[in-house]
């Protein structure tokens, strides 16, 4: 894995299963890609973290900045009219959640002050998203309609083992089924929470130990794709727990951040992954440029929504 970082050795057994890998976009050095979203039309839109912009990418790899948020933006999800949902901070640092029309006007739909750092969002129902805080150790419930903001679940499970680490600790979250899967990557654990009918929390389990996730997507089988980020791979997690890693720093996914499928008849069975080159804890060769990676995983992924 290219461990000369002093990581923790906790994918050294791992079974090595290559996907097929192209880079379809590359960014210059220093790009944090941080998250992605994928249009029915195989459009992927990216977020640019640092600098605040979200990237339109056509199939073909063609990039255009598709809209300018004040201040830095990270996760990424859909609207039901074809907008954007994205989280981040405004430009006095508060975090907020933006809405992004279709022509990339950007409107701030909620200021949360009380939130701290809001990063991977995901659908829950309808109006409704779920929005992973990693620094309060929180997930939000954001009601774009009414528009509204509430804590849905805190626990000390989300949060990080110690508040001076600056790695994230609740950070991606999906849904499969009854269950809300999240990432605690500064714990090193993936969690899964029951959901019920009325769209609540139950308690937060283990259900992987020992795995550094940050974004991640499912297939319609419930196997897990994930970005391991710092250990510059992307591993498939499935239903009875087992890894596998699926790509490597050869691929182009040092600093791997996230992951969502492909959407078009052509490409419902690629996962698409979007990487910083490393900013976070460089490789020995140093910062890499960013990349969009697609690996042909052979499923379809499981619905958003």
């Amino acid at each position: 894995m290219g461990n000369s970082a002093g990581l923790p050795p906790i994918y050294l057994d791992t079974t090595i299963e290559l996907a097929p890998a192209k880079v379809i976009a590359s960014f210059p050095v220093n790009t944090f890609l941080e998250n992605l979203a994928i249009a029915p039309d195989g459009t992927i839109f990216v977020t640019n973290h640092e600098v605040g912009k979200i990237v339109r990418i056509s199939p073909d790899g063609n990039q255009q900045i598709h809209a300018t948020v004040e201040g830095k933006v990270s996760g990424l999800a859909f609207a039901a009219n074809g907008g954007l949902v994205a989280t981040g901070w405004n430009a006095d640092s508060i975090p907020v959640i933006s809405l992004v029309a279709n022509d990339g006007t950007v409107e701030t739909l909620l200021k949360l002050p009380d939130a701290i750092f809001l990063n991977g969002i995901t659908p829950l129902s309808g109006t409704q998203y779920l929005t992973a805080d990693s620094y309060r150790g929180a997930i939000w419930l954001i009601d774009i309609a009414q528009p509204r903001a509430s804590i849905w679940l805190e626990h000390p499970m989300l949060a990080r083992s110690n508040s001076e680490n600056i790695i994230p600790a609740a950070n991606g979250l999906k849904r499969f089924g009854d269950f809300l899967y999240v990432s605690n990557t500064e714990k090193m654990l993936l969690l899964r929470i029951p959901v019920d009918t009325a769209a609540r929390p139950g308690e937060p389990e283990i259900f992987v130990e020992q795995t550094n996730i940050d974004d991640f997507a499912f297939d319609v089988e419930g196997n897990l794709y994930g970005a391991t980020h710092i250990y510059n791979s992307v591993v498939r997690i499935a239903s009875d727990r087992s890894s596998t890693i699926i790509a490597q720093a050869e691929a182009g996914v040092i600093g791997s951040t996230a992951v969502a499928f492909g959407q078009t008849q052509s490409d419902r069975t690629a996962i698409y992954v979007v990487t910083n080159g490393g900013m976070f804890l460089p490789p020995p060769t140093g910062v890499v440029p960013a990349n969009v990676v697609r690996l042909e995983v052979g499923k379809t992924g499981y619905p958003l929504a």
